[in-house]
């Protein structure tokens, strides 16, 4: 009796084992929000410009929204494009050079700046796949940030921040 209790104990954890190699983990279900809402609220409380796209690109959906009030103030719109990629906003009173260590790498590569709807965006890019699009003006410093996004598609985002 002892012996077969061992035997199916043995096959269980082996089944139990197989599954949790070969089977895939399951996505993640990422909520959905409404930035548009918390936006208001935000802005007048900001003691920045505090920007934001007044409607998002077809298929992109906002994840994550929300400002921090303060000493250290800073708004973070977060979305996902629609193929899935991430792309942040992030503004602030920090300087680009704290901004970029925090949300793309401490060790990023800055590359040539692009013209987004007239005005010149310094450009980062780390070794993960990430690349950023920074202007500082005044107190504010804004970034933008996506995950193996291309280059004119996060020109294209930024162009829209109103």
């Amino acid at each position: 009796m002892v012996g077969a209790l061992i035997v199916l104990f043995v096959v269980v954890v082996g089944w139990v084992a197989v599954r949790a190699v070969f089977t895939p983990e399951p996505a993640r279900r990422v909520q959905t929000i409404d930035y548009q809402r918390v936006v208001p609220a935000a802005r007048k409380a900001a003691p920045f410009d505090l920007v934001a796209p007044a409607s998002l690109p077809r298929g992109w959906r906002a994840t994550t929204a929300g400002y921090t009030d303060g000493a250290g103030a800073r708004w973070h719109l977060g979305v996902l494009t629609d193929a899935g990629r991430y792309v942040g906003l992030e503004q602030g009173g920090q300087s680009v050079r704290s901004i970029v260590a925090e949300y793309v790498d401490p060790a990023a590569t800055r590359g040539r700046p692009v013209d987004v709807g007239g005005v010149p965006w310094a450009t980062y890019t780390d070794t993960g796949g990430d690349l950023a699009l920074a202007r500082h003006q005044g107190r504010t410093t804004t970034l933008v940030v996506g995950h193996d996004v291309d280059r004119a598609t996060l020109v294209s985002y930024t162009q829209s921040l109103r």
